[in-house]
């Protein structure tokens, strides 16, 4: 192989590289004659800035949540709302069982009238052995003092005893009193826990009931340590409806709570990819305190995305470069249901300076896939969606083909003359390379059959 021919395939390398990054694929196996011509296509909904925006799953509650401890050392008797229920400031939610309770109370009684009993008896004891110690001898003072004074520790030990009784029974009073367990809010009933008393994710205590204060509204979200970096405390927000995207509320995030760690991971990222490591991994709460929510109900599944300041666009905007003839009968390249590039007319709106695009009136759908426009490109060619990454080796033609992993082009063949192989990193030799290239350039084969070549990206 002459040195004319090697700079020839180097060329071509290099020209194939940059057919395939403006989206043309010569696809061509070994041993084939024919090769087959592919057009990237790429999707009209990918173009849209707003399908770029993560989004997180959200879901409406109120400000404020009010949760109520069971007390553990009580039974509740009767549940008297169920989840779901709507309750006003005052309305029974639950009852305990007062048996036990009435039963405590009778034996408090019985122990307090003892004690007045006991306290009685001591008292007139005290007052005898000190009518007995006046008339007694000498030798028996010692003995009546120190059964007064052992009388008189009883009796205040018995009155001691009869207020913490007399303490025992108020207690049981007011805890017969309320037994019935009443809301302190307007709001509606979301859960009734009659089960575990600890979470068996966090094992914190789980409230026995917890009642939602309807009124003012705020979302709330979830992010793990994925993506906990999408929320920044004090950015504005959009909440966007799942049944209807046009419907928006805007409010501001809180700061994530990474002190109320869950252990079940039921965030959803949309927009983004989803792995076994982020499934996972713990989720963090977070909160957008909402600017108004008229419109918004309890318990509600909305979007969560960051607020941008980009103005929405109705409609399907194209960047000008996808669009031809322009000035006369605007048409783009289009793929058709037989999969196969078709020049399709369309109707142009209005104009956006800034990004360069325009808007498509008609002739077009969101599901629609299109092509950048190409000279090479023609109607009938077939089209791919999948992009053909330069250098792949598959996609090296067939003759003169490299090996796979290599960018060097085959050895000079034996007997070749040193003065006809190719130049190394960059270099003029022999005199057979004039001129010179631009950076990047790809090498092309002149009238003379001669081949220029640029330093960037040539044949080594």
């Amino acid at each position: 192989m002459n040195k004319k021919n090697k700079i020839l395939i180097g060329a071509g390398v290099v020209l194939l590289a940059g057919v395939i990054g403006t989206g043309l694929y010569m696809q061509r196996g070994k041993g084939e004659e024919k090769s087959t011509e592919l057009a990237y296509v790429t999707s009209v909904s990918s173009m849209d800035p707003s399908s770029q925006v993560q989004r997180l799953a959200g879901v409406v509650e109120p400000q404020k949540t009010w949760e109520i401890q069971k007390n553990a050392e009580r039974e509740v008797k009767e549940i008297l709302v169920e989840v779901g229920s709507e309750v006003d400031v005052g309305t029974a939610l639950f009852v305990y069982d007062t048996e036990t309770l009435e039963a405590d109370l009778q034996q408090a009684q019985l122990d307090l009238e003892r004690a007045d009993t006991d306290m009685e008896n001591l008292r007139s004891q005290i007052a005898q052995l000190e009518k007995e110690k006046k008339s007694a001898s000498e030798d028996d003072q010692f003995s009546y003092t120190t059964q007064i004074q052992t009388a008189q520790m009883d009796l205040k030990k018995s009155e001691y005893e009869r207020k913490s009784k007399e303490v025992e029974i108020s207690q049981i009073h007011e805890k017969i009193a309320n037994s019935s367990v009443t809301s302190d809010l307007q709001g509606v009933v979301k859960s009734i826990n009659e089960g575990n008393e600890i979470d068996p994710y966090s094992g914190n205590s789980q409230a026995f009931m917890t009642i939602l204060a309807t009124g003012v509204y705020r979302v709330k979200g979830k992010v793990n340590e994925q993506n906990i970096g999408a929320v920044q405390e004090g950015a504005r927000a959009i909440i966007r409806s799942r049944v209807d995207e046009t419907k928006t509320w805007t409010g501001t995030f809180t700061a994530v709570d990474t002190e109320n760690r869950e252990g079940n991971n039921t965030n959803m990222m949309y927009g983004g990819s989803s792995d076994s490591g982020e499934m996972m991994s713990s989720s963090y709460p977070f909160y957008i305190n909402l600017d108004t929510s008229d419109g918004l109900m309890l318990g509600q599944h909305v979007y969560i995305e960051n607020d941008t300041g980009m103005e929405e666009k109705e409609g399907i905007w194209l960047d000008e470069g996808f669009i031809m003839e322009v000035d006369k009968q605007p048409c783009v390249w289009v793929e058709n249901k037989d999969g196969k590039l078709e020049k399709r007319d369309v109707t142009l709106g209005e104009h956006d300076e800034n990004l360069f695009q325009y808007q498509i009136k008609s002739g077009l759908k969101v599901n629609d896939y299109i092509a950048f426009p190409q000279e090479f490109l023609k109607e009938g060619m077939k089209t791919t969606h999948e992009e053909i990454p330069v250098g792949n080796a598959e996609t090296m033609p067939a003759d003169g083909e490299m090996p796979e992993g290599s960018q060097d082009l085959p050895e000079a063949v034996d007997g070749a003359d040193e003065g006809n192989s190719v130049p190394l990193d960059g270099e003029n030799q022999g005199g057979e390379l004039e001129g010179n290239f631009t950076e990047g350039e790809a090498g092309t084969e002149g009238s003379d059959g001669a081949a220029t070549a640029s330093p960037e990206g040539e044949a080594q």
